[in-house]
């Protein structure tokens, strides 16, 4: 979370919750994210929930309190959308975009599906495409794998520009140095919007829209106070404080909390979601997309 963010959903459930002490510290990196969950194996009782991060996802199991979240939000005993919970929660949600400078395309149209991309207007250096194929990648729930690489390695004889990171892409984007780039984290966009003071950064959202998890949190096993540790998880699901991620993410509240603007800007749309049931299978998917893309092997001696 954004330190704005973590600043007022926590004046927000003090206010709401006076009785429960709360302190909320966030970890960033990959560094933090192996010292953290380390620190979790090793049996440290410093915090109740802890965020889970994605390369360690499938080995945290053990160590989370055995709580049936799901069935109790079932029941309504949280009130907790279900989509959100994995015995887990998500607590917010990232969507995928296309943005262009519409400065450099000029009469010619954005594009409109995914097939546009692969048009012969849009080859040769016109588009970045990230070498971390987070975006692409997550078509597969909607598309299935073998369209997805197939479409990857059209995408690839396009002769893109190859970048890694949205804000670089998005930065060559808003100089002019490239029309175009797909697969952009939406909350990402919003912020380079909000500097943007030629409005010349603009997006499309193609269909079917690639949706992430984000924001993952458990309750650690070893937690002394795990009933206030699931008020906090119920909280931060509510309207009221995903509308505070919304205003400092910015953008980034969950999917599946109607009302929220996420839910709001995908409502009625076709979306390619990397549910629960594919967090362990995002990696090869990505490994896979690489793979399409045909970059050279370095080869063993």
């Amino acid at each position: 979370m954004e330190p704005a963010t973590i600043k007022t959903t926590t004046a927000g459930f003090t206010k709401k919750y006076p009785f429960v002490d709360l302190m909320v510290q966030e970890f960033l990196g990959t560094d933090a994210a192996q010292r953290n969950f380390l620190e979790i194996k090793s049996g440290a009782k410093d915090w109740d929930i802890h965020r889970l991060f994605g390369e360690y996802y499938t080995e945290y199991g053990p160590y989370l309190a055995k709580l049936d979240i799901l069935e109790m939000a079932e029941r309504k005993v949280l009130q907790i959308p279900p989509p959100m919970i994995d015995n887990t929660l998500a607590f917010f949600s990232r969507f995928h975009v296309t943005a262009y400078n519409k400065k450099l395309l000029g009469a010619n149209p954005a594009p409109r599906s995914w097939e546009d991309l692969l048009k012969p207007e849009w080859k040769g250096r016109k588009f970045t495409l990230d070498i971390t194929p987070t975006g692409v990648a997550s078509l597969v729930p909607a598309w299935g794998l073998e369209k997805t690489l197939e479409f990857a390695r059209k995408l690839a004889t396009q002769q893109p520009v190859w970048i890694r990171g949205g804000i670089r892409a998005l930065s060559l984007v808003q100089a002019g140095e490239v029309p175009l780039t797909l697969g952009i984290n939406f909350s990402q966009l919003t912020r380079a919007q909000m500097k943007d003071s030629s409005r010349a950064l603009q997006y499309v959202i193609l269909q079917p829209v690639p949706v992430r998890l984000s924001g993952l949190q458990g309750i650690q096993a070893t937690s002394q106070s795990q009933n206030a540790a699931l008020l906090w998880l119920e909280w931060m699901a509510s309207l009221e404080a995903q509308k505070m991620a919304d205003d400092h993410e910015p953008l980034g509240s969950s999917v599946f909390v109607r009302g929220g603007a996420i839910e709001q800007h995908l409502r009625g749309k076709q979306v390619s979601v990397v549910s629960w049931d594919h967090q362990q299978r995002i990696a090869e998917w990505e490994a896979k997309v690489v793979e399409a893309y045909g970059f050279p092997k370095a080869e063993s001696k």
